[in-house]
């Protein structure tokens, strides 16, 4: 195994790289560094030569050029041969063992919007190079890209034997993994200025195995989990398990999940979403946490057994004791006081999960569909508070306030329910859902059947407009005082018609919110 005698350490971030410099400078190993990262070293007592003292050639261009130079790539991809030593020691190089580099921040750089001449500067050549030599000689060179693997590196060091074989390939899987998705950013980034669209002519995706699910939808399916490069805080992918009651979240589990996390989003007062099959099945709000709970598992008690559930408060006891009643596959929130999380690991097979951060409902995002031989790509549907009060009254009869609060809340539901999509609700929960129905009408019957008596007095939301007054009519027949939906029909002047004879009010928000 090779022993460890030189490294080459150049930053841009430089969390952690002082005490991982020392650490290699006591156990004997020279280090090498320019710029900014040599200036940190020294300032924290770390003994440092300068790449520009080891080539004997200065940095030229504002340090634009540095480490480009044969004693430097030659250092790093000399193989353990007399052949490639004698090469190296014919330039006046010398063997480069260790090399721990990140990349300058094109991505953030881009990401707050900086001049195109700035973003251009925060192309990393050099880094790129050094990297993907080490990685590339990862026989002989360890490459270390990520301050996470600092501490595991340093303790192969210390103990004599170096990093091994296995150790050595993951991280030059990793390096390899980096330099592409930093290159693809470039590429996006490029490409997306020759277009007079938002989305880059090249897309390049980039996301890290978290871990395997027991199986996908079906168990003889096989699953995976991957996590997306600069993943936001607050979203799922970034969400700690604080309990997996004896089984790890499926590939199901995670769909709904995701779901029931979107869905409880859409609001500020404290709120419950219970899903299932990525269709919300009780949505509720109130004044505390644990009556909207219980008001959303009741919308529809049925349906919510082994469901998800998400909250968009941190839980307390009362709350634990609430879900703790009946069979829930997973929680979700923003976090758990400490008794509440006490109770809720007590339930077998209850997967609990904080998100810590909380993302507001408009957040921006891409969402991608995997389709055959190819992905289709579009902005997160953000959209949703205040169209209903933004938009147009059609009938003779204008909803009341409590129709208007109802209504608002049913077209915030309404848009995380699979096409077509009814809601029914009252002002502050849902009383029915008729989910991914072929025929609009019959997803308004579906959701009257779920309401029952409820339904009487109750507004109706739909995620598109109605074809035909038959919908209407179902409606209006269950009870229901209030509609929203985008309108746009051909059918619109009939569609209205049957509003005003049944005596019902109805909004148009000229919105769609389709979910497939």
């Amino acid at each position: 195994m090779t022993e460890i005698k030189r490294a080459l350490i150049s930053v841009s971030d430089k969390t952690g790289v002082v005490e991982f410099a020392k650490g290699l400078s006591d156990a004997g190993v020279e280090i090498l560094s320019t710029g900014g990262t040599a200036r940190a070293l020294r300032e924290g007592g770390v003994p440092v030569v300068d790449v520009s003292e080891y080539t004997e050639s200065p940095e030229i261009m504002d340090g634009r050029v540095k480490t480009l130079h044969p004693r430097v790539h030659g250092g790093i991809l000399m193989r353990d041969t007399e052949d490639d030593r004698s090469a190296l020691g014919g330039i006046g190089g010398k063997p480069i063992d260790l090399v721990c580099v990140n990349l300058y921040p094109f991505e953030q750089t881009v990401a707050r919007g900086a001049s195109h001449e700035e973003t251009i500067e925060n192309i990393d050549i050099g880094g790129p190079s050094m990297v993907r030599s080490a990685a590339k000689n990862q026989a002989r060179v360890v490459v270390v890209t990520e301050p996470s693997d600092y501490d595991e590196v340093l303790r192969t060091v210390r103990s004599g034997d170096g990093p091994g074989a296995a150790l050595r390939a993951r991280l030059a899987a990793k390096a390899f993994a980096q330099t592409a998705a930093y290159d693809g950013a470039i590429a996006a980034y490029l490409t997306s200025r020759d277009t007079d669209s938002k989305f880059p002519g090249s897309l390049t995706l980039t996301f890290t195995k978290a871990y395997d699910v027991r199986y996908g939808e079906n168990p003889h399916q096989q699953g995976a989990f991957y996590i997306e490069r600069n993943a936001p805080s607050g979203s799922l992918a970034l969400a700690e398990s604080l309990g997996a009651g004896g089984k790890e979240l499926s590939f199901n589990n995670l769909v709904d999940v995701d779901a029931t996390l979107e869905a409880v989003r859409e609001f500020d007062q404290p709120a419950a979403v219970v899903v299932k099959h990525t269709n919300p099945c009780g949505v509720a709000r109130a004044t505390t946490l644990e009556h909207a709970y219980r008001i959303a598992r009741e919308a529809d008690a049925q349906s919510a057994f082994g469901g998800i559930v998400a909250l968009n408060r941190k839980v307390d006891r009362d709350t634990a004791n609430a879900i703790a009643e009946t069979f829930i596959e997973c929680v979700i929130a923003p976090g758990f006081a400490p008794d509440a999380l006490e109770r809720l690991r007590k339930k077998k097979n209850l997967r609990i999960l904080a998100t810590g951060e909380w993302l507001s409902a408009d957040y921006a995002a891409l969402q991608f569909k995997r389709v055959g031989g190819g992905l289709v790509v579009q902005d997160r549907d953000a959209s949703g508070p205040s169209e209903v009060r933004a938009g147009k009254v059609v009938t003779q009869r204008a909803p009341t306030d409590d129709e208007f609060r109802a209504l608002d809340f049913a077209w915030r539901v309404c848009k995380h329910v699979k096409s077509n999509a009814i809601v029914f609700a009252k002002p502050d929960r849902t009383v029915g859902v008729g989910a991914g129905q072929m025929a609009r009408v019959t997803a308004v019957g579906i959701a009257s059947q779920k309401a029952g008596e409820l339904s009487r007095g109750a507004v109706m939301a739909s995620d598109a407009f109605f074809p035909f007054p038959d919908g209407i009519e179902a409606a209006a027949e269950a009870g229901i005082k209030a509609v929203v939906q985008p309108g746009g029909s051909k059918g619109d002047d009939a569609v209205i018609a049957a509003a005003n004879a049944a005596g019902l009010a109805m909004v148009f928000t000229g919105v769609r919110h389709f979910r497939h």
